[in-house]
């Protein structure tokens, strides 16, 4: 196994994989709006079935961790309380804007939407940690990522469209996993990363759901055995995307990892053309993927220098 996450085209197929897994996300929740006759406007619904998926794919991390590592499974009582708090933020808070934003936007808007997270991770982090400042190369990634952002908002009349539950909380929802990513490297310190994703996953889950099942109204969500594929689909794409994707960076830089994330927004927007019948691939949504993704291949590229001194020290998840 250690193996295959070391071989280069092996490294290469799973990061590209990865990415198409979390691409597939924006088409599926899409058609499942739909087929579960989940109104746009019904913020409620779109808490309990956020709830549901990450519920069940935080405990098929949790799972996967118990077989591979049970030790590494076991957390502090403090350990715990940080975990409550990623939970909260990373999970509940993200995905509430992420669900309801993408209620009010299309799938290929989402999917280039979504990207903002990255570049907005990447301005935190010149205010947050000295040794992470912006250079004239993650300068010009952010300003083709924010290019391609903008660009993707354009209409077919060439005319800005704007609404705070759409684009807003797509916007929101990427700041708050800007903040989450920092908060879970500097607090999460000593907990194994399946541990912090199962547990936080698991813990914002069940908050959603215990705010949104006594709230939901009947017939907010009808299920049928499509919707519920649909929803067993989402919760073992994230479940699968992060363990492999936790197993590649174990072995490998990470900066080169991170790099395959330009897949994202465009599998998203390519994947949501093909099984959303009512959306369809534009010059301005071409644009758009494609400044988002030289936007993240830059402000993640890693000079051969550094690679090559990085290479020296193995990236190790403890």
């Amino acid at each position: 196994m250690k193996g295959l996450f070391q071989t280069k085209w092996s490294v290469i197929g799973i990061a590209v994989f990865c990415s198409i897994l979390w691409g597939s996300a924006f088409p599926v929740l899409k058609i499942s709006y739909t087929e579960m006759q989940m109104a746009a406007d019904d913020i409620i619904a779109k808490i309990v079935f956020a709830g549901m998926r990450f519920l069940l794919a935080g405990l098929i991390v949790l799972l996967f961790l118990v077989v591979m590592n049970p030790k590494s499974i076991l957390v502090s009582r403090k350990q715990f309380l940080i975990l409550i708090i990623l939970g909260i933020v990373q999970t509940a808070l993200q995905y509430f804007f992420f669900y309801n934003g993408l209620a009010n936007v299309s799938g290929m808007q989402g999917a280039i939407l979504s990207s903002s997270g990255t570049f907005l991770t990447v301005l935190l982090a010149h205010f947050y940690y000295k040794s992470d400042r912006l250079n004239w190369k993650k300068a010009i990634g952010l300003v083709a990522g924010f290019s391609g952002i903008i660009i993707a908002n354009w209409g077919q009349e060439f005319q800005l469209s704007f609404q705070w539950n759409g684009e807003g909380f797509m916007i929101l929802s990427g700041f708050t996993s800007a903040i989450a990513t920092i908060m879970a490297k500097e607090l999460a310190v000593g907990i194994h990363p399946f541990a912090v994703t199962g547990w936080q996953l698991s813990l914002g889950s069940i908050l959603m759901l215990l705010i949104g099942v006594p709230q939901l109204s009947e017939g907010a969500i009808v299920f049928t055995s499509f919707g519920w594929g649909l929803l067993i689909y989402s919760a073992f794409l994230s479940a699968i995307a992060f363990a492999l994707w936790y197993s590649l960076l174990k072995y490998n830089n990470a900066g080169i990892i991170s790099m395959y994330k330009f897949i994202v927004p465009v599998a998203g927007t390519v994947l949501s053309s093909i099984f959303i019948p009512e959306e369809q691939l534009n010059m301005y949504i071409l644009m758009a993927i494609a400044m988002v993704a030289l936007g993240i291949i830059v402000v993640n590229y890693k000079g051969r220098k550094k690679i090559q001194v990085q290479k020296s020290k193995p990236v190790e998840i403890k």
